[in-house]
């Protein structure tokens, strides 16, 4: 068991205290955000610009600058997504609905895509980064969560899909860098994603009206 635990969280003795209760404290409440989400709860955008906030200052300092490009793009989706979110109509309803993604949408996810993975391989040429491998998989995952986010903020049924297929591969990559807590985070989004999908398919499945046959 002993050996077990210090191959999860040996490498956090050289981490300063501080570090490790902030890392802590955005975990928790990456955690909380990704239940208001499952739950189209518009507290996903708060609490997750306090994860976000958080973990921008760590990535940082720890030199992760792909992840740090990843969590203040969550930082600035977040303030956008709480915005439409927040639209009512007179009745007090939400404007925005959950729907699902159009031709205009793929193509938008496309660009998206596109644009994080130059621009991120810039920001790593230019530190020097890409003498680790696994700055090659950060480049494709930032894609990913980028379009996730954005179809987060939509409202689209799909941004579940591409937050998990990011979350999968973050979950290794993150133990591998020695954020074991990090690591540990996106094995909860990924199954909270997975039951966020389910219950958002029904919402949508709910409220659209039965074709007249």
């Amino acid at each position: 068991m002993t050996d077990f635990f210090d191959l999860l969280f040996s490498q956090y003795q050289s981490y300063s205290t501080t570090n490790i209760i902030l890392e802590a404290i955005a975990v928790l409440f990456g955690i909380i955000s990704v239940f208001y989400s499952k739950h189209n709860n518009i507290l996903v955008y708060p609490t997750g610009i306090i994860s976000t906030a958080i973990y921008v200052y760590l990535l940082y300092h720890w030199d992760l600058y792909g992840d740090l490009i990843i969590n203040a793009y969550y930082f600035a989706m977040s303030i956008y997504g709480w915005y439409l979110w927040s639209r009512k109509n007179k009745a007090d309803e939400d404007l925005l609905k959950i729907t699902q993604m159009t031709a205009k949408d793929n193509l938008k996810s496309i660009q998206i895509f596109i644009v994080s993975v130059i621009f991120v391989s810039a920001v790593y040429v230019y530190f020097e980064k890409f003498s680790h491998w696994w700055a090659y998989v950060d480049t494709f995952i930032t894609g990913l969560f980028f379009i996730g986010m954005w179809l987060l903020a939509k409202r689209k049924l799909e941004n579940w899909l591409f937050l998990i297929a990011g979350d999968v591969i973050a979950i290794p990559l993150f133990f591998y860098k020695g954020y074991t807590l990090s690591s540990i985070l996106y094995i909860f989004l990924t199954i909270v994603a997975i039951f966020g999908y389910i219950s958002w398919r029904k919402k949508l499945q709910n409220n659209t009206p039965a074709l007249s046959t």
